[in-house]
């Protein structure tokens, strides 16, 4: 079996999800490059790349400097195929964060289809479901954080992680606001995306502590080992870190070994694909420490992602971004989420998520093919 079609669909968005402060004066519409590869024996792996600041630039990366290492080789010559991306990566390809693992789920797409396993079983199940937390967007007052919380308790989704807008007394101020509107029951967790100093995270970490929330996840930029160490030996609350790090399992690793975080975060989009995903989440648990995976902002991706949550131990809850509906293109459906706020991994060979592709074919920008 050998991969002798690579196709792209740029599908256009135009849906502005960020405020102006993290939007900037650079376009972000948010779009979706759709990739699909078949093989000679007409299976089809099908994976969904981000393109929220340029659909050209996904789109270009993908069949310059992707899709020839990829045509004309065994999808189920993974390991080979992900290394030498790496090895293009390195001599002046410098791939965005989020290339190349679509291409890599796709591959791990067409080997589970093949064996007519979903992917999780497939690459070893350890169980079918995990509980969910609603993570929301950026908003400008407490009340719309308090809502939001409120509003997917009522739909039985049982933990909530807010993203603070800054600065971090408001930030301090919307946390205290969550605890008392939600009930010390309810799993609460925080992500500010920030750039506080460290005196500034010590104190909202401590804060944090009281309030009981479950982790603290990235006071500073993921590159700021040194601020990080510090923090996590200041503070009880566990510090949730290495979401945005730069080399896969080897960027990971100098911050467990710097003890510069307490939980690691992966994704199949940013940490290059299931193959560099699951490399994060054992060594993490090598370390006894939980590899917590991250939205990827794509249903569908975010499906593969469930996938591998299922196929480790180390990881506690999926992350549900919401609101949904500004995610799920261009996946058909919904997350698979019942009333008792858990996620329940699809059972069909490979992804088993479909695309809509009458909807792929209207927004379509582009539409490119490479075939041997």
């Amino acid at each position: 079996m050998k991969i002798v079609k690579f196709e792209t669909w740029w599908v256009q968005r135009n849906e502005s999800l960020f405020d102006a402060k993290r939007q900037g004066n650079s376009r972000m519409p948010w779009d979706v490059v759709v990739v699909k590869l078949t093989t000679d024996s007409g299976i089809e792996g099908i994976a969904t790349a981000l393109a929220a600041r340029s659909g050209a630039v996904t789109e270009a990366y993908l069949h310059d400097n992707i899709a020839p290492i990829v045509m004309g080789r065994d999808p189920h010559d993974r390991e080979a195929i992900w290394h030498e991306l790496w090895n293009v990566d390195r001599h002046l390809g410098f791939f965005p964060v989020y290339l190349p693992g679509p291409v890599d789920v796709a591959l791990w797409d067409i080997a589970a289809k093949a064996a007519d396993l979903p992917l999780y079983k497939y690459m070893g199940a350890c169980r079918k479901r995990l509980p969910v937390y609603a993570s929301g967007l950026f908003h400008e007052t407490v009340e719309e954080y308090v809502n939001e919380a409120l509003h997917y308790k009522s739909l039985g989704i049982r933990a909530y992680k807010a993203h603070p807008p800054g600065p971090w007394q408001l930030d301090m101020s919307i946390h205290q606001a969550l605890r008392d509107a939600v009930g010390d029951e309810h799993v609460l967790m925080t992500d500010p995306v920030a750039e506080y100093s460290l005196d500034e995270a010590i104190k909202v970490g401590r804060h944090l502590e009281q309030l009981n929330y479950l982790w603290f996840e990235e006071p500073f930029r993921d590159f700021e080992v040194n601020k990080y160490r510090q923090l996590c030996a200041a503070l009880d609350i566990p510090v949730a870190a290495t979401e945005t790090t730069r080399g896969c399992h080897w960027g990971v690793a100098q911050s467990i070994a710097g003890d510069a975080a307490d939980i690691v975060r992966a994704d199949v989009s940013w940490k290059h694909g299931i193959t560099g995903t699951l490399k994060i989440a054992h060594l993490a648990e090598a370390f006894g420490l939980r590899c917590e995976i991250h939205t990827t902002t794509m249903n569908y991706m975010d499906i593969v992602n469930l996938h591998v949550s299922c196929a480790i131990r180390n990881c506690e809850y999926f992350e549900y971004f919401v609101p949904e509906d500004r995610f799920q293109l261009p996946m058909k459906g919904r997350l698979p989420i019942d009333a008792e706020g858990m996620i329940t991994v699809p059972e069909a060979p490979g992804v088993g998520a479909e695309l809509d592709w009458e909807l792929i074919e209207r927004l379509c920008v582009s539409h490119r093919t490479m075939e041997a």
